[in-house]
């Protein structure tokens, strides 16, 4: 009975050890937000996550069309302080805290462009793929309090193809301070009519060749739409996470060939191996 009572006793230590260091991970996050990948730990230098996730998606912007995608997750960074530079996928970037209420961030990324093989029905045949290039974003958020519940969020996207903003409000879900819990956001889409015109817009050229009207687009308001982010962390090494996304078009939007339907939505889950 002595030697069970022992075992059990240091089982107990045990387990209140580990949920301590745990607890004590939950603090590290850069800022607690599940859309926010941070693998540092709290910790300065090199971070690895690595994963993989899959989408059900609309194939393209204003698609009726719906398909499964699989996407690589997780990122290369490295930590100074409240400041992170990251390589994910196609973007290079850093994020940085300021006064525990302010996050910044900007980034260079890759846009694929539209290809004409994104429909499987051929609607959109005739239009040809569109133009590859490099984007620059930058985007803040402005917590209203340290603990990240509610924030405001903007963010501008500079690319060759035109120019896009975001603004929104924000509310994280949870009390864990770790990145682990949900949130979600409200935010209203502009566009300026370069922009437009990429996605939605079709000249004589296209027009002739697919049969559909010579639509030009004019800027303003692109979309209202609401975003979900969730992440589980299991343990030290395994995270799984979550999103979902519904984008409802202007008027402006809805009148283009192109988008035959009102809105877009996607549907995703994956997981990450912190290393």
């Amino acid at each position: 009975m002595k030697k069970f009572t022992g075992l059990l006793l240091i089982l107990l230590i045990h387990s209140f050890f580990s949920h301590a260091v745990f607890a004590q991970d939950e603090t590290t996050a850069l800022v607690p937000l599940p859309s926010v990948d941070d693998f540092t730990r709290g910790k300065d230098g090199w971070a690895l996550g690595l994963g993989l996730g899959i989408e059900y998606e609309t194939a393209y912007e204003g698609s009726d069309e719906f398909g499964f995608e699989l996407d690589p997750a997780g990122a290369l960074q490295w930590r100074r302080g409240d400041n992170i530079f990251f390589w994910a996928g196609e973007a290079l970037g850093w994020r940085g805290l300021r006064a525990d209420t302010w996050l910044l961030e900007a980034l260079v990324g890759f846009d694929e462009g539209r290809a004409e093989s994104d429909s499987k029905k051929g609607h959109l045949d005739g239009l040809g793929d569109g133009e590859e290039g490099l984007e620059f974003v930058f985007q803040a958020r402005r917590a209203f309090d340290a603990d990240w519940r509610y924030w405001l969020v903007g963010r501008v996207v500079a690319s060759e193809n035109g120019n896009l903003g975001l603004f929104g409000v924000g509310r994280r879900f949870g009390d864990k301070l770790d990145g682990s819990g949900s949130e979600v956001n409200v935010v209203a889409v502009y566009h300026d009519s370069e922009f437009a015109n990429k996605d939605f817009g079709i000249n004589a050229q296209q027009a002739a060749a697919s049969g559909l009207a010579e639509t030009r687009m004019s800027g303003g308001i692109r979309s209202v739409g609401i975003n979900y982010n969730y992440r589980h962390i299991i343990n030290k090494n395994w995270q799984i996470f979550g999103e979902a996304l519904y984008e409802h078009f202007s008027s402006d939007v809805r009148k283009s060939p192109i988008a035959r339907s009102d809105y877009e939505a996607e549907i995703g889950i994956g997981f990450i191996y912190v290393f």
